[in-house]
Formats: C-alpha cells, structure tokens, sequence
C-alpha cells in the first residue's frame, strides 16, 4: 500500500512514536505485555511512513539520547536518499523546541529504538548498515536482563535473521543464535526461545542441514505457551522437516496443525498459500488425492500443484515428467522440487493400479508401452515391488511375461478401515488436547485473597459452648 507523502505530518510521527515510548513505560512498571502488543499493533503503519520520511525518528533519537555518546553514532544508520521526502530545518526546530522535556531512556524504549532502525534500514534497503547495525544491537541484547524485554527481543531477533537471510547468509549468525537460545532458556524467556528455534530451523532447511534441524528438536523444547503465529511456523518446519525424512504421516498432522494455528488474517496469507502447497504434496506422498476446493479456495497460483495432482490420479508418466519440465524453476523456489520428484513412484503406482483394476492378464511389453518405461526389465522389477507393497494383487508369470491380477477382495476384510478409522480418531484427539490447551480461565488467586473467610460456622460453635456453660452454672 502506497502512501502518499504529501499528506504526512512529521508532527504526528514525533507524536506517535513518543505515545509508544509511554506503552512502553508502562508495560516497565506495569510488566504487562499487553502495552507492548499495542506498540506492536501500530508498528506496521509507523515503520511504512518512517521508509519515505525519516526525519521524526532522527528528532525522536536526538530527544532520546540527548546526553549521551550513541547520538551521533546511531544518526550516522540514518541517512537520507535522494527518494526520501526531508524536512525544513525551521520546522524541525519547531517540533523539537514543543516538548522540551528529554525522554527517559529505559530499556524497552532503548531496545524499540534499536527496532525502529532497523525496520528502516530493511524497507528502505541499505542492508550493508543493517548487518553492520545488527552487530552492535546483538551486544545491546546481552546487556539487559528482564523479562518485560522479552517480546521485543523476540522481534529484534527476528528482524537480525531476516537482514541475514536477505543476504543468504544462513551461518555466521549461527553461534549468536545458539548462545542466546540457551540464555532463553535459562531465563525462561519464552518468546525469545520461541523465536529462535523458529529461525535456527529455518536456516537449516534452507541451507539442507536436516540432519542438525532434527537433533535442535530432539535436543530444545518448544515453548508451549507462545503466540500462534509462531507456534504454525513451528509446526510448518517440522512438516517439513518430516516430509524430507519419509515421515509423511507425521508431516501430514504437523501441517495440518501449522494452517489451523495461523492467524486467520490477510497478512496470513501467504504463510497459508505455503503451508497449503506443503500439504498437497505430503497428501499425494501419501497415496491421497486432494480435494478439488484446496485449490479454488486459497488465492495464489495453484495451477503447477492441480497438474501434480492430475498427473498423479490418471497415474500418467507422460504429463507428469511434462508438468515437472514446465514448472521446474516454480517447484525450486518454493524449496519443493526434491518432495515433488518423489511423486514419480506414485505415479507410477497409481498407474498399475488403474491397469490391475482395467486388465485381468496384461503382458509386460504392454505395460512398459501404457506407463512410458524403459524397457520390459524396468516394468517387471516396479510390478514386482507393487505387488510386494501391497499396492496391487496379482502375480508374475515370468516365463510368459504377463501379469494376472486377483480377484478384488472385500474391503472390509482388510486393514484399510481400520488404518482410515484409526488416522480420523487421532485426527479428532489432537483437535481436542488444542483446544482444551487455548482455553482461558479466570485466575482465582486475587479473589481467594479479597473474599473473607466465611465465620459464621464457627460462631454457632461458640455459640453452643456458651450455652453449656450457662446451663452448667445454673445446674450447680
């Protein structure tokens, strides 16, 4: 969304920025981190007018660090380009001389200060002062140690990975991130180790180190009470991560999970186009055919993922290895090309059933000519081992060189119900233990304190006792 320069104040981004700088002093005294969602809520629109004007945010440092050292240091990061709108010196002097009064440097201000040059330095990209920028916040992030911090180092972080996967450079960040995550943890920060989990598998699967993506997860534990958003990316990853490793039954609830935890909102959007095209293909790994409406009810360009799956129904070798030739670059990009060229096997499968079902007694030649293989070899060795998979039921006549399918078998009297019945009830557990994990309850702690104990049992007591004494006495 384009915003027009013209209809900016940069009063009102001064204003804006100070009024977040007084969340953040409260949520310091306070430790409530609903203030620091609220600063975030407002980020978005702030950092989009920051990229065009810059100039409140260099007014807003010089008020911040007015008498400290880092002033000149931090305005040398913004600078500005011949497409940024500046502004007159004399008015600059006017909003600074309206509020003289300097700010108060606390931690969450200095480290959102910290933030706002970076989200500068990414939108307007000048990403060789970010790299150099993100060294300096990583040693601003070791000095401080409380945990109202921990949702804006979380983004701090988050913002350092991203200027270095910008610049594909997905290891000398490594042991930073591997040292704050034992910090994390040691801290019980939450959503910091939640982050960079996330961000340690990313740049693993991005880089192909599966193998150290699967001992980070073996070895940390996730936070189970972090945000959604970065719960489904987690989930995602291990999706993923599942699927390279032939698990696909667990990458199948693993991205199921990951599109019902993401926000159900338009800046999700692209996250859930992801998740959907990752879970297309795990369901036709695992012998399934999509439903028609996972392609027509997400925006985005599924055509490469609806001929996949054309290819693997109708079991045709021919429009599958031309459908991969096609979209060969489309399937790279979306890191999906590997997964993608596993479906071969499938096609293949899907095609002798369909020949199982449509001939009773087929010859080899025939075989090798309808699913386009190599030789007679090739097309004896795959029904041998579909046949050995239980794919299909037939047998092998090699002296002839036919094969004779079975009679078809009750259903019923197979595994398969109970494999289907099995996969719906741990489907409609998982669903369970989520949603009795989101719910709220009140906290009673406050009320046990504020109630007062309830006497009135006790004073019947006495009550009595007094009674008895009377009696008593009037009885001597």
């Amino acid at each position: 969304m384009e915003i027009d320069s013209s209809k900016m104040n940069p009063e009102t981004l001064v204003t804006e920025i100070e009024l977040s700088f007084v969340l953040l002093n409260k949520a310091s005294t306070s430790y409530d981190n609903r203030y620091i969602s609220k600063v975030f809520r407002e980020l978005g629109p702030l950092r989009r007018q920051l990229a065009i004007l810059v100039e409140p945010l260099r007014i807003v440092l010089g008020k911040l660090y007015a008498n400290t050292e880092l002033k000149e240091y931090l305005n040398k990061f913004i600078t500005i380009d011949k497409h940024e709108v500046t502004v007159d010196s004399t008015e600059s002097m006017e909003i600074d001389g309206e509020n003289a009064s300097e700010l108060v440097l606390l931690p969450e201000v200095d480290l959102y200060a910290h933030l706002l040059i970076q989200t500068y330095l990414l939108d307007t990209g000048k990403l060789d002062l970010l790299r150099d920028f993100n060294v300096y916040v990583i040693q601003l992030l070791k000095q401080y140690n409380k945990r109202s911090l921990d949702l804006i180092q979380a983004k701090i972080w988050f913002y350092i990975a991203r200027a270095a996967e910008v610049n594909e450079d997905y290891f000398s960040l490594r042991p930073e991130l591997l040292m704050s995550l034992r910090t994390a943890e040691l801290r019980h920060d939450c959503e910091t180790t939640a982050s960079i989990i996330t961000i340690l598998l990313r740049f693993y699967l991005l880089s192909h180190d599966i193998n150290q993506a699967l001992n980070l997860v073996e070895k940390t534990q996730f936070p189970s009470s972090t945000g959604n958003a970065l719960s489904a990316r987690y989930y995602y990853y291990l999706a993923k991560i599942n699927a390279i490793q032939l698990d696909y039954s667990a990458a199948h609830e693993y991205v199921i999970a990951a599109i019902r935890k993401a926000p159900q909102t338009s800046l999700a959007t692209g996250f859930l186009q992801t998740a959907t095209k990752l879970m297309i293909i795990i369901e036709l790994l695992m012998g399934d055919i999509p439903e028609l409406k996972t392609f027509t009810k997400q925006t985005g360009n599924f055509e490469p993922y609806l001929q996949v799956t054309k290819a693997v129904r109708l079991g045709d070798l021919k429009l599958f290895g031309q459908t991969l030739a096609k979209y060969e670059e489309y399937f790279k990009k979306e890191n999906l090309y590997t997964l993608v060229l596993r479906l071969r096997q499938n096609v293949i499968k899907t095609g002798i059933r369909i020949i199982s079902l449509s001939y009773s007694r087929i010859s080899l030649r025939d075989i090798c000519i309808k699913l386009h293989l190599d030789s007679e070899d090739a097309a004896e060795y795959i029904v041998s081992k579909a046949i050995k998979d239980g794919v299909i039921e037939a047998s092998i006549n090699h002296e002839k060189g036919y094969m004779k399918s079975k009679e078809l078998l009750d259903v019923y009297s197979t595994k398969l119900p109970q494999q289907e019945f099995d996969q719906r009830i741990k489907f409609c557990l998982s669903l369970y233990n989520d949603s009795v994990k989101s719910m709220r309850y009140p906290n009673d702690n406050g009320n046990e304190n504020n109630e007062t104990p309830d006497t009135s049992a006790l004073d019947e007591e006495m009550e009595f006792i007094r009674a008895m004494e009377d009696l008593n006495d009037y009885l001597d």
